[in-house]
């Protein structure tokens, strides 16, 4: 293979591969501005979500995806934790996790105004891919600290053993790749 195919909810996308080492890549899923696909999959995440008080997501790629989950669960906004804090933030709630797929520490924080629109709700941290669960659980350490309850986790793929976790609703499973002896690749079971 030197692309890999895929169909979700009706939408063809064929995604380019991106190597990880010299043995191993991922295809590469970016809904950020594909209006069609992010239409497409909404309602049937938002079916599988279920009853939340709020949608969270991190910046950037998952801001369209949380926007039309959100209006089909009747929500009237969405929350965005930030990766940089604004001059126009006020009250900060923050985390940091240390991450392996990340060199340092990553930052994530909210405006103490979302911050009070969530305290005490209950929450679906929403991403477009779940892969090591690093961006999750830094949305977990942030949403405990301004006093949410993540109650679901959702994506529209969960990229290789992350389709194994019980504790994430996803929509299809998104494969690793090995490279084979011609320099093509093929899915890694």
């Amino acid at each position: 293979m030197k692309e890999y195919s895929m169909e979700l909810c009706g939408v063809k996308r064929t995604l380019p591969f991106i190597p990880i080492n010299e043995e191993m890549a991922f295809a590469s899923f970016v809904i950020l501005g594909d209006t069609e696909l992010v239409t497409a999959c909404a309602p049937e995440l938002a079916a599988r979500i279920g009853d939340v008080d709020a949608i969270v997501t991190a910046e950037a790629k998952g801001i369209a995806l949380a926007y039309e989950v959100s209006k089909e669960l009747g929500h009237k906004e969405f929350i965005v934790a930030r990766k940089s804090t604004k001059s126009y933030m006020r009250d900060v709630v923050s985390a940091s996790v240390h991450s392996i797929t990340t060199v340092g520490e990553q930052h994530l924080y909210l405006d103490g105004k979302d911050a009070d629109k969530i305290r005490g709700k209950r929450v679906c941290l929403l991403d477009d891919v779940i892969s090591t669960g690093e961006s999750l659980h830094a949305l977990e350490c942030l949403m405990e600290n301004a006093g949410a309850e993540v109650v679901k986790k959702a994506a529209i793929l969960a990229e290789g053993d992350a389709a194994d976790r019980k504790d994430i609703v996803f929509l299809q499973k998104l494969p690793l790749f090995r490279k084979t002896g011609d320099g093509e690749y093929e899915v890694i079971k």
